[in-house]
């Protein structure tokens, strides 16, 4: 019966490998050789993984072994020796007394020389195997990374970057997990299959082959069963995928979501979703018990089939068979067929690492053309600075057909500043990439001072150039660090000489930790400016003979560009300074203007030549109105210099979600504050389902009672030949073969009432946390999507699989719990009864059993926790440097990332050498200990009935109902981490569900005035973001705005414009002040109401994966909205005549996020759903900033037609699209700077004028 727990192993495993198998992509056939794949072992390694596969050998003889010494010793006690009860049998005994006790100490120590043999191999195959597998894999990981790093760029530009940061962490994973313990294991099974046979065979041929016959049927029907639950674990998949991608559509737009009141709405599409899955979750459930149900039958089937062809062959007297024989022939053939099955889950994983290390070698062994680690090549004393291109032609490798470069000829001299200027794909940036060498040219070649660098060594020559890009890359560090990269052996007077040079000096002393500070994941925490800034610092601190500046300021607001512009120009004093420029503004007074188009040099000149020749340049400038700008510029004093305030808000910071360093380590504490779940609020959840719940559970009491009643009828037949009687005999074989049969039948039933009770009752229970969690979210306030733990893939996640791991500690669970809890607790009182001393001592024994299984499973998790998070901390170097691997190779920065990557490897690897021991001495111990359990068992036992205090058959039945209930029971507990996850999960679940949001937008609270006039008021407000307390983004602002005007906000980016409108919003409450409605305060109003009234269209409108109509209809959910409703404000958006010019009209889906639109159509489709609302105020946040002229027209159109009559609050970059307002706002810092007309405020020739000017340089 030990083998039924062996077989739900053996489907678990089963599944577990077609899972693997269907992941595993068709392409990805290749696979490494068996022996290559240890091409990184040493000769340490070689010497233990010979030593664990001979142990692993040994150990695997133990089994078959044992099997052999319990035929022995059932044929010792029921030969009758011991026996004194029995005359005519004692007259047959021949042995004397004392060699009959001999003979019993004989065989007790039988099985504790098994039991040695397997506590010390077994420790041997897998800690020695452990270890192995963790110094080839750490090998493995430093190669790899050491190789991407040596790969030159084209490599990368090939490859796509994520699924290299998977390679590195699942592949290698999977490469670890494939070379060490499972191929002790694998070798442990095949050695215990092997033995198993022959020694089936050559005692009992006849038997060993009845009893495989029926093996086939058991392997089909577990096949089957797995093959069943793969196809609809895909199938529930896919249908809770739907699901899925509504929640994420909703939780990635949830702003809109709530400005429209649009909450029961989603819920509605996304609980529709649900159902599907939950009925083939429910499908699943029945199909897998079915055929686990079919998998017990056969097996009690072949139990009884071998008892009566054993009795039979036995009772007809062939040679050789006694009880025994039977026994260990039996015992044996079930071992090694269980052991096939054992075996090939191990089987797989190592050829799924296999196929993993292909990939993984083939990198390894790929040499780079362009070698960054290279030691070879000229390296000159000092570089002048002087470059020259020679006829150099060039391609991407990966665009092959395209041309970037044709035979372009340039010479630079020393301690120029030379700009490249021309159209976008000209090849400008190309020209300065292959002067990095990041790139070979095709054709030509590149000299400095006079050398082909490709003769020089790479490293030496890229620690003369500086770099820096349109948009800088930080790495996650201080920006002291992050300077640093820039050289290795820097100084702290050099970093400050540096920062003051690029003009970053200022602003780093104003953090409170100034240079300390951490910059965030990617710089995410800096504003643009003051990244582009230390990013010049990084250059500068290099000393560059040759500084490389590709658009420098291009993604700058005016008022950073003028600080950085200044920056860079002080930098370039006195160095070779190559400028690629989009804006003329940048470069009119450098040295050297080359236009290039097409890959090659149209002309040069100074901006002045230029300008006379009237060619390209001169086109170029005049369609950016350079001229105008000339004649400002004298009344134009330069912009005082100012900061721009430290990183805006958060709301900006969500597209910058990849969430930040300081996050990341924050989140473990966060996990501990939540309460403990106790078991009863979980299965609270499942209260109306208790028919459900009741039935199943009696089902799997009925499944309990199997095992008990098993032992007996064991027993029974084991003793029944101390009688002689052959009819009788043949009788009660036949009789009790039979009851082996009922046993399978009532296997088969019981497990499919349970799939049906509890897989119905666990989906529905699914089905209804899933919505419960959705609703729970979408009810929350904005400011805890702000919360990075609340991000789109946290949430998404909590929903999808949180909550199916808290199904899974619910229903079925409890039917394996009760089904052990009657099984054990019948087994107990039944041995009680047939032996209560000997029951009295397996009893002391059994706990010790569970709790090796437990020791050993608590091991191998705990570990693969702490592993877990050292390697997502190197993953994390990994990642970073493979994403910014241009950044690293321009600064020469490759070892240091190597560095870092190997010295957190370093703590996981002594980790993994503990672990080793750990794991191999529990397993070893849990091994061993059974067989020690049986010496003990069996001496006390044959001393027991030699003195006449127990019969032989007592004996058995408790032996084999403890001594294997207890194997069960340990079984049960590995599912202790699946609870223990289910308990995790349900926290989260149970605080989200009791959180109660600041701002409740169902509540039904709150005022709801019958008119609303659309006055605005906000009185002193003062507000922060709450992930971002030590920011004010608005400091006492006080402004009103009448009813029907029209009133625009601008202003750098940072001042706090978008704020104030999601305060209108009321998305957050002032931290300090009042925003007011007509008089009346915005907290005291129902939300919903408020909601109501306001309209918004911002920047980049969120549409929904729906259709045209839908979207529109979007506007207000309060209602079923007709069609011509629609229509009209299509008319009134100015998009209706598009909309009738699709095939599908009104019913075209719009795609994903709107894909399908262009951004005037996306536009356009809000406006409308925007005035669908008929709002009192409309909010236009950016609304045309995106679009190009053509549809910024046509979009400002329609924004004027649907600003009539209603209260509008604008907020702009663009400043024409605001000349006409009402009343003209200048934001800064927080605050009204100014106020008034277009025109009031250009006579006033403060901030406004400005901006205005720097406007109509561009």
């Amino acid at each position: 019966m030990a083998n039924s727990e062996g077989i739900e192993r053996m489907q678990e495993n089963y599944q577990r490998n077609e899972t693997l198998q269907e992941q595993l992509p068709e392409g990805r056939k290749q696979a490494v050789g068996s022996i290559e794949i240890f091409r990184f072992a040493d000769g340490l390694d070689i010497t233990l993984m010979i030593l664990g596969i001979l142990a692993s050998l040994i150990n695997g003889a133990c089994l078959p072994l044992m099997s052999l010494v319990l035929g022995e010793i059932s044929d010792h006690l029921t030969s009758g020796c011991l026996v004194q009860t029995n005359t005519t049998n004692y007259s047959n005994c021949t042995k004397s007394e004392e060699k009959q006790n001999k003979d019993t100490i004989m065989l007790t120590l039988y099985y504790v020389g098994i039991g040695v043999t397997a506590l010390i191999f077994g420790y041997m195959q897998i800690s020695f195997w452990v270890m192995t597998a963790a110094r080839q894999t750490k090998r493995i990981r430093k190669q790899f990374f050491h190789s991407v790093l040596a790969q030159d760029i084209s490599w990368f530009d090939g490859c796509d970057i994520g699924e290299l940061n998977t390679r590195m962490t699942d592949d290698i994973n999977k490469i670890s997990e494939g070379i060490g313990d499972k191929i002790a294991l694998l070798f442990q099974n095949i050695s215990t299959f092997s033995i198993g046979l022959t020694v089936g065979f050559v005692k009992g041929w006849k038997l060993t082959l009845v009893t495989l016959s029926t093996s086939p049927l058991i392997m089909a029907s577990a096949a089957m069963c797995s093959r069943m639950v793969i196809s609809l674990t895909s199938k529930e998949l896919s249908a809770y995928a739907k699901a899925g991608a509504v929640a994420e559509e909703v939780l990635s737009s949830i702003r809109t979501v709530i400005a429209f009141g649009a909450q029961e709405k989603e819920i509605q599409r996304y609980t529709q979703n649900l159902k599907d899955a939950k009925d083939v979750g429910i499908k699943k459930a029945i199909a897998s018990k079915v055929f686990l149900g079919a998998v017990y039958f056969f097996m009690n089937g072949t139990y009884g089939l071998a008892f009566w062809y054993g009795t039979s062959l036995i009772l007809s007297g062939e040679p050789g068979y006694t009880i025994g024989t039977v026994l260990a022939v039996f015992f044996s053939v079930i071992h090694s067929s269980y052991c096939i099955g054992a075996a090939a889950p191990h089987f797989e994983t190592f050829s799924v690492a296999r196929g993993a290390a292909f990939n993984i070698f083939q990198v390894i062994d790929k040499k780079p053309s362009i070698d960054n680690f290279s030691t070879t090549g000229y390296k000159p004393e000092c570089i002048e600075g002087t470059v020259e291109f020679k006829n150099v032609s060039f391609n991407y490798p990966a665009r092959a057909s395209v041309k970037i470069l044709k035979s372009l000829n340039l010479k630079i001299k020393s301690g120029e500043t030379v700009a490249f200027v021309g159209p976008s794909g000209s090849g400008k940036s190309t020209a300065v990439q292959l002067l990095q060498r990041l790139y070979d040219p095709d054709d030509g070649f590149i000299t400095v001072d006079g050398n082909d660098i490709r003769a020089l060594n790479v490293r030496h020559y890229r620690e003369h150039i500086g770099v820096v890009c349109q948009e800088p890359v930080l790495f996650g560090t201080t920006i002291r660090n992050n300077i640093k990269y820039g050289r290795d052996d820097v100084t702290d007077e050099e970093i400050e000489k540096a920062a003051k040079e690029a003009n970053a000096y200022d602003f780093i002393m104003k953090f409170p930790n100034k240079f300390n500070t951490l910059v965030g994941e990617k710089g995410a925490q800096m504003s643009g400016g003051q990244k582009q800034r230390i990013a010049i610092a990084r250059a500068l601190v290099r000393n560059p003979k040759i500084l490389i500046l590709d658009e420098a300021t291009s993604a700058l607001d005016t008022e950073s560009e003028s600080v950085v512009q200044a920056a860079l120009e002080k930098a370039s004093k006195g160095r070779t300074t190559i400028v690629v420029a989009h804006r003329l503004s940048t470069i009119r007074n450098a040295d050297l203007i080359v236009t290039i188009k097409d890959g090659t040099v149209v002309e040069k000149g100074t901006h002045a030549e230029l300008m006379a020749k009237q060619g390209l340049y001169y086109s170029l400038a005049m369609a950016q109105d350079i001229k105008k700008a000339d004649e400002q510029m004298d009344a134009m004093t330069h912009p005082t210099e100012r900061n721009t305030s430290p990183v805006s808000l958060c709301a900006v910071s969500t597209a910058k979600s990849d969430s930040t360093d300081k996050s990341e380590e924050s989140t473990p504490h966060n996990e501990t504050s939540l309460p403990e779940v106790s078991l009863l609020k979980i299965f609270k959840l499942n209260k109306s389902e208790w028919p459900f719940v009741v039935l199943g559970t009696l089902a799997s009491i009925l499944n309990g009672t199997v095992h008990p009643v098993f032992s007996i009828i064991f027993a029974k037949i084991i003793t029944m030949f101390e009688d002689d009687n052959k009819p009788t005999l043949k009788h009660d074989a036949e009789i009790y073969s039979m009851i082996f049969v009922i046993l399978g039948i009532i296997c088969f039933i019981s497990y499919v009432m349970q799939g049906l009770f509890y897989g119905t009752a666990g989906e529905i229970l699914t089905m209804r946390l899933r919505h419960l969690a959705f609703r729970a979210m979408l009810y929350q306030d904005i400011a805890w999507f702000d919360d990075k733990e609340n991000n789109t893939g946290a949430l998404t996640t909590t929903l999808a699989t949180d909550i199916a791991q808290i199904q899974g500690a619910t229903s079925s669970r409890v039917g394996v719990l009760t089904q052990n809890a009657t099984n054990m607790g019948l087994s107990v009182i039944i041995s009680l009864i047939y032996g209560w001393e000997m029951t009295l001592l397996i009893l002391i024994i059994a706990p010790v059993l569970a709790l090796t299984g437990m020791i050993e499973t608590a091991a191998v998790t705990g570990f693969a926790n702490k592993d877990k998070q050292e390697l997502k901390r190197a993953g994390k170097i990994a990642t970073e440097a493979v994403e910014n691997i241009r950044t690293i190779v321009s600064l020469t920065r490759e070892k240091v990332f190597e560095q870092m990557y190997e010295e957190t490897l370093q703590t996981q690897h002594r980790n993994t050498l503990k672990k080793a021991q750990i794991i191999g001495s529990c397993y070893a111990f849990s091994h061993a200990f059974v067989y020690f359990a049986y010496a003990a068992g069996f001496q006390f036992g044959a001393y027991l009935v030699q003195a006449g205090r127990m019969t032989p058959e007592g004996m058995f039945v408790v032996f084999t109902a403890i001594a294997y209930g207890a194997m069960a029971i340990g079984e049960t507990l590995v599912f202790a981490p699946e609870y223990s996850k289910a308990k995790s999960g349900a926290a989260h679940l149970f605080a989200l569900l009791e959180k109660k949001p600041t701002i409740d937008s169902y509540s039904q609270k709150g005022k709801k005035p019958d008119t609303c006039e659309g006055n605005l008021e906000f009185q002193d407000v003062s507000f922060f973001y709450p992930c971002r307390p030590d920011v004010f983004i608005l400091r006492g602002l006080s402004l009103s705005i009448e009813k029907g005007k029209t009133v625009a906000f601008v202003g750098s980016s940072g001042c706090g414009k978008s704020t104030s409108i999601q305060l209108l919003q009321r998305f957050y409450d002032p931290v300090k002040g009042q925003v007011l409605f007509d008089g009346i305060d915005a907290k005291e109003l129902n939300v919903q109401w408020l909601r109501s009234q306001i309209a918004i269209v911002s920047q980049e409108p969120v549409l929904f994966n729906r259709s045209i109509a839908e979207n529109i209809a979007y506007g207000d959910n309060s209602r079923m909205v007709s069609l011509d409703e629609i229509k009209e404000v299509a008319r009134a958006a100015n998009i209706h005549s598009f909309i009738e010019g699709l095939p599908e009209k009104y019913n075209t889906p719009v795609g994903l996020k709107g894909a399908q639109l262009s951004g005037g159509q996306k536009q356009r489709l809000a406006i409308a759903r925007a005035l669908l609302r008929k709002p009192k105020i409309l909010l236009l946040d950016e609304a045309t900033s995106a679009l190009d002229n053509e549809s910024e027209k046509v979009v400002q159109h329609a924004l004027d037609e649907a600003r009539r009559g209603r209260t509008c609050l604008v907020v702009a970059h663009r400043l024409s699209t605001i000349q006409n307002a009402d009343l003209i706002v200048v934001l800064h810092n927080g605050d009204i700077k100014e106020q008034g007309t277009h025109q009031e405020l250009l006579r006033n020739r403060d901030i406004y004028f400005k901006l205005v000017n720097a406007q109509s340089m561009h």
